[in-house]
């Protein structure tokens, strides 16, 4: 064994058998490394990565690769999900170093920890010579070498900085219009999303260009996040048989997905799909949010409710071998000796033809057709076929259950936690299903009870009873944006306390007053070899943007000239930047807080919460809503409940209306119109 098997990552854990002497990311790793002036291998990964595995039983487990790492360099492996802060700023280096990135990250280091090489996935053979021939280029030119990594520091830390914008105001939000246009021009008016492949969801990209398609009223936008929630929701990508979606797909129909799960992806599309339902009331939507819950509550739900990571890509086949996807094929003979006399009906619902193929004789069930068209197309009414897809679906599930599953990452992040939480409470708005709210409280307290210590700063990451290593700024933005969701979901003052106070350290132990954003790592915790300032929106959407949406919307419930002024001035440097709108649609929809149709609502009374319940099912992305059932200090609040009365305050730009009695009259005049 190596140092790993001190660790609690199931992807650490997963090396500590090696013939590597693999250390993790620490202290004592690197002073090793400065003391014996050896070169350092970063090697960064995650459990659900399916390369990471391949590279690992190819080179990893090999005595010849072992041979030359252990006898020239010092070795450290790094769980790119617990170190975010070292992933982001080496896989800056290997962007600037090959033009791409991606996992599994392999990076040569000086002693110092400055890079001077890296690259991805590497053959056994390339990896070797690749070494040897560093190892003896440090040995034989050392000044070439650091020259070399003093060069690529000064580029990361120019990429680093965002320029101050000159420009003396923020444009008005109709500047928008034209980064729109701009983004539409991508889009894959045949199956949603991009087109392009592989395809990843970007739940955050669809959850801006609904609000701004219904604010500019604007039917092809909303028609094309309803085509693209549709075709995701329509299979392949979505596991319709056990709930959940996978991380992307490989092709332009969202047919064949590279088949890890993952927390955060499920979360925010729990988040997109709760607000689309809103909108439009459609069953299908309700549907996914129902599968997912279900694949959250039975395959990454703790006891005490936290949530787990990951199920990895991939799983044992028939023979034994582990296999991408072998948990979710489906054979075509198998199908038939299951649903017999069902099996036509199934094959023209789930494709069971060239559509849906796969690779080798298998298939990944996907629809392609609106249930209504199938229904009648096969003689059946909508009503008799969703029954009938239902039953199927039941019959798989239960064959699939015997089959080995996916191996699990049973770490607890505190980020991705969070982003669940918001995912139920969202849910639990739009739907009103206790079931979400419950999951959702349970989460918080496990959060505020085993991830927040007494010394008020957060833990990234909780295993074995243990939480450890001091959390980023995502995981403060994200708990914060949750605890917010949650206060507007329940009237719980309690969480919007929580989220100021979160907010309150992000800000004294955060932000950068000359750089006028918040720096990714605590001003107290490690600091790296360039500090990293997370800006643009990606598969999550960056620490930054998330914590100017809340620094925003606090500003407002508290009357806090300095929460908004912060947050306005992120916006302003952004806004010159934002040549490609899908890397900004978190500042986006901040930029259209500003516009006149934002408003913000505070609903007080002793039936506050039976009133709010309501309110929330309404699709209202434009007003900010808040509420109590008593008295309350909050400034958004204070002197507004009147006892034995309920009162709906409509208020705009720090301008209220008189109090609205009746809750119908109150949502006619917040609607857009």
């Amino acid at each position: 064994m190596n140092e790993l098997h001190f660790e609690t990552s199931p992807y650490l854990l997963q090396h500590a058998n090696n013939p590597i002497h693999w250390k993790a990311w620490n202290d004592h790793a690197l002073a090793k490394a400065r003391d014996e002036n050896k070169l350092i291998i970063l090697s960064v990964g995650y459990s659900a990565c399916h390369w990471c595995h391949v590279m690992e039983h190819e080179s990893f487990e090999d005595s010849e690769v072992a041979k030359v790492m252990n006898s020239h360099f010092v070795s450290i492996k790094v769980d790119r999900e617990e170190r975010p802060d070292v992933d982001a700023v080496y896989m800056k280096a290997v962007q600037v170093m090959t033009g791409q990135g991606g996992w599994p990250m392999n990076v040569v280091l000086l002693p110092d920890g400055r890079p001077v090489w890296g690259g991805t996935y590497f053959k056994k053979e390339n990896w070797i010579a690749s070494l040897e021939q560093l190892h003896q280029l440090y040995a034989t030119d050392p000044n070439r070498v650091t020259e070399y990594a003093g060069k690529l520091i000064e580029g990361l830390q120019a990429m680093s900085l965002i320029n101050t914008n000159e420009e003396e105001h923020i444009p008005e939000p109709n500047a928008i219009r034209p980064l729109v246009e701009k983004w539409s021009k991508s889009f894959d008016w045949d199956f949603g999303g991009y087109a392009r492949a592989p395809k990843f969801m970007m739940p955050n990209n669809y959850l801006f260009l609904q609000r701004y398609g219904y604010q500019a009223q604007s039917e092809d936008l909303l028609n094309f996040t309803d085509l693209t929630l549709t075709r995701m929701a329509y299979g392949g990508l979505f596991d319709t048989i056990g709930g959940g979606f996978s991380r992307y797909s490989v092709d332009m129909k969202w047919h064949v997905p590279h088949f890890e799960k993952m927390l955060y992806d499920n979360g925010q599309l729990m988040s997109l799909y709760a607000e689309a339902y809103k909108r439009t009331k459609n069953p299908l939507y309700k549907e996914v949010i129902e599968k997912t819950h279900r694949f959250i509550s039975d395959e990454l739900t703790t006891a005490n409710g936290a949530f787990y990571s990951a199920l990895d890509a991939d799983s044992p086949d028939n023979d034994g071998h582990s296999e991408e996807g072998a948990f979710y094929v489906w054979e075509q003979q198998e199908l038939q000796q299951l649903l017999k006399d069902d099996f036509t009906a199934f094959a023209k619902v789930f494709n069971i033809n060239d559509f849906g193929h796969w690779e080798e004789g298998k298939y990944v069930l996907i629809q392609k057709e609106p249930l209504e068209k199938l229904a009648k197309e096969l003689g059946y009414t909508q009503e008799e076929l969703s029954s009938k897809k239902k039953k199927w679906e039941n019959i798989l599930f239960h064959q699939r259950e015997k089959r080995t599953k996916p191996g699990l990452d049973d770490k607890i992040l505190t980020s991705w936690n969070a982003i669940m939480l918001k995912g139920y409470a969202d849910a639990y708005k739009a739907l009103g299903e206790e079931q979400y709210l419950d999951a959702a409280r349970k989460n918080a307290l496990f959060i505020t009870e085993y991830l927040w210590d007494p010394d008020g700063f957060l833990w990234r990451t909780y295993k074995d009873g243990k939480a450890k290593i001091e959390a980023f700024l995502e995981d403060y933005a994200h708990v914060a944006d949750a605890f917010i969701s949650l206060y507007q979901a329940t009237l719980d003052e309690k969480w919007l306390l929580y989220a100021k106070q979160l907010t309150d350290y992000t800000l004294e132990n955060f932000y950068d007053e000359q750089k006028m954003f918040f720096a990714y790592n605590s001003q107290k915790a490690e600091q790296l070899i360039t500090p990293h300032y997370e800006t643009e929106d990606n598969v999550i959407p960056a620490s930054n943007s998330v914590m100017a949406n809340v620094l925003y919307k606090l500003s407002v419930i508290f009357d806090n000239n300095y929460y908004e002024k912060t947050a306005l001035q992120m916006l302003h440097n952004m806004i010159p930047n934002m040549d490609y709108p899908s890397a900004f649609s978190n500042w986006l929809n901040l930029w259209l807080d500003l516009s006149a149709d934002n408003k913000e609502l505070a609903v007080c009374g002793t039936e506050a919460t039976t009133s709010i319940k309501t309110i929330n099912s309404e699709y209202l992305p434009h007003v900010l809503i808040a509420g109590s059932t008593g008295e309350s200090s909050i400034p958004i609040l204070k002197n507004r409940f009147v006892k034995d009365k309920q009162l709906f305050y409509i208020c705009k730009n720090k301008t209220c209306e008189l109090p609205h009695t009746s809750i119908s009259e109150t949502l006619n005049n917040l609607k857009i119109k």
